[in-house]
């Protein structure tokens, strides 16, 4: 066994270039000839004087003899790498599976016995199956990706999804801990870093066809109709400056970071939780100027006959759901005239609600939520008033926490009028209880505060305060809000359930942030930040696919749970020495745990992911 350097001269300018292989001379009818064992490639390294040592490490792995040969740490984890690769050669020299589907006895010394190389395989058989299942794979080979970027592409995002983290993490994670590679035919290790990134990019630059793509599969295959539409956003932070990141800005962080530069991600979602469009914005984007630029995205124009016959928004528009933060009155009076219905939170700080009048929509154990249906005699929107006993309750503790900060603070004051060194002068005081005002409001302005002067020496002398009412305000009535919508043919049940649907749009972003990697991002570039998010939403497809068929069977858990669930299977090597002295190798997947063969079951796929190779050195 010896490594051979061969020239080949370029294909598009005639340039000779160096490629390399591993090779054996064996004896045959014709002579002895070369058998090539792996093909090194063109980016093989290692000088020529170790070459020796290097293929003497790599014959003694395979054949299981004791080496005497001693090689730095990174060829000796070279040597590792071919001769795996060596050993999970999948097709012998006639061309046939070396997998033998007889009973194959052999004597073996048991005290040989190794096991090696183990490689995680659960999880990455799973998303390789739903990406199989919704044909990203056939869409990804229909948009041009070669054959490195199509496996570096499924291995970003089966990676985002196993081990959530960076580019570079996920580098890692393929080349050393992930059995993907054997699923999908490819060698990770032998991947270089910037491969990920130009994945990343050509995702990217395909992300309008892969999220029609995706949509429509979902639709066909969950059987779903579309009426509802909804959009939020949220943001995340960079590590870094972000000063060469066109994106990159301050603003009012969602995660309590506004000490770093942001980015914000919009996403549109149907009422099934399934992502329709996205978009990446800068960090300080007004929510509301987002929305029409969003939904107008929906549309297909006109001219687009054929994609116009595919329309779901042909003859019935969706209803759009969204928050108070993008419910402005301009928003609104442009969905009126666009002809959307839309069902949004309200901002008007009016409320009421009659316990007689309003009807129970859902009781659990520890809370009710009632709800009382009016029209709006001058818009003739409906209005839908809400009341939830657990929201009272969380509310009344925040209001109670705050009034007793504020009247233990007046209170304060008070008691330092007739102590030295305290302030006195009535001016001071004013601007001292102003700045209590402004500490505690949401407290202060259901206070009468009054502060009583002597006009001979200018002091104050008595702070005084006391509750006031304040009709119809969201502090009268406790745990309310109101909704209101333009579609007067629901009832309040089907008003209060359709607008609880925005807490799937929350719960998607909190996956994103904590299950998938979107936080935080490490690019200083624009295009790598949105490939980084972009991939992040391509792995939530998957994710939400493979929740939606688990649900269907009453497993309702949630990704980082599955995850553990899936967790412990592995593709592994078995060596060991036979008693004629021959080497036997075999790599396998272990056997599922019930955990994992529950979740396998339901989904519909093999247990044991990969295929079994056997490989013998005499």
């Amino acid at each position: 066994m010896y490594i051979r350097r061969t020239t080949i001269k370029s294909r598009k300018n005639g340039e000779p270039y160096y490629t390399y292989r591993l090779v054996e001379s064996i004896r045959t009818d014709k002579g002895v000839r070369q058998r090539t064992l792996l093909n090194l490639g063109r980016e093989f390294a290692f000088p020529r004087e170790i070459w020796p040592d290097l293929a003497a490490r790599i014959e003694s792995i395979i054949k299981g003899q004791e080496s005497f040969i001693k090689l730095d740490k990174e060829p000796e984890t070279a040597a590792q790498h071919y001769a795996a690769m060596i050993i999970q050669a999948q097709v012998n020299s006639e061309g046939e599976i070396n997998e033998s589907k007889d009973a194959d006895y052999h004597n073996v010394n048991i005290d040989s016995l190794e096991l090696i190389r183990p490689r995680s395989i659960s999880v990455e058989h799973v998303a390789y199956e739903a990406i199989q299942k919704l044909e990203l794979d056939l869409k990804l080979k229909e948009l041009g990706f070669n054959k490195h970027q199509f496996a570096v592409a499924i291995g970003s995002v089966i990676g985002r999804m196993t081990a959530p983290g960076s580019e570079l993490s996920t580098h890692y994670w393929l080349q050393n801990h992930s059995g993907l590679g054997e699923l999908i035919d490819y060698d990770f290790e032998g991947m270089g870093l910037t491969r990920i990134y130009h994945a990343s990019d050509m995702l990217l630059k395909h992300k309008e066809a892969l999220e029609q793509h995706l949509y429509e599969k979902q639709r066909t295959l969950f059987e779903f109709e579309e009426t509802i539409t909804l959009y939020d956003l949220t943001n995340t932070y960079f590590e870094g400056s972000g000063k060469f990141n066109k994106l990159a800005a301050r603003g009012h962080s969602k995660e309590k970071r506004s000490d770093c530069p942001l980015v914000t991600l919009a996403l549109v979602l149907d009422g099934s939780g399934f992502p329709k469009k996205s978009k990446v914005f800068a960090g300080n984007a007004s929510e509301p100027a987002t929305l029409q630029e969003m939904i107008c995205k929906l549309e297909v124009p006109k001219s687009d006959e054929s994609s116009r016959q595919k329309c779901v928004f042909e003859g019935c528009k969706p209803t759009v759901v969204c928050d108070a933060g993008i419910a402005t009155e301009d928003n609104i009076n442009w969905l009126k005239e666009h002809q959307y219905k839309y069902l949004v939170v309200s901002r008007k700080r009016h409320r009421e609600f009659s316990e007689d009048d309003a009807i129970e929509v859902k009781r659990d154990r520890d809370y009710v939520i009632k709800v009382q249906k009016k029209t709006n005699a001058e818009t003739g929107e409906v209005e839908l008033y809400c009341h939830s006993t657990r929201k009272e309750e969380k509310e009344k503790s925040i209001q109670g926490r705050f009034s007793m900060r504020l009247e233990e603070a007046l209170k304060k004051v008070d008691q330092g009028l007739n102590k030295k060194g305290c302030t006195k002068k009535y001016d001071k005081v004013i601007e001292k209880i102003g700045r209590l005002k402004e500490s505690y409001s949401k407290a202060a302005k259901n206070y009468e505060i009054t502060v009583k002067k002597d006009e001979k020496s200018g002091n104050a002398v008595k702070v005084k305060w006391a509750k006031k009412d304040n009709p119809n305000s969201a502090d009268v009535h406790p745990g309310v809000y109101c909704l209101r919508t333009n579609n007067n043919s629901w009832d309040e049940e089907t008003l209060w359930k359709t607008y609880t649907m925005l807490t799937d749009l929350e719960s998607v972003f909190r996956s994103l942030k904590t299950d998938l990697g979107l936080r935080p991002v490490f690019h200083q570039i624009a295009r790598r930040v949105s490939g980084h998010l972009f991939i992040s939403l391509l792995a939530y497809h998957i994710v939400h696919t493979i929740r939606v068929q688990l649900k269907k069977s009453g497993i309702n858990s949630d990704w980082t749970y599955l995850r553990k669930q899936l967790a412990g299977q592995s593709r592994i090597t078995v060596s060991m020495t036979c008693q004629d002295g021959s080497k036997i190798h075999i790599r396998k997947s272990t056997s599922p745990e019930p955990r994992q063969k529950e979740i396998y079951d339901v989904l519909r796929i093999e247990h044991h992911p990969g295929k079994r190779i056997k490989k013998v050195e005499n």
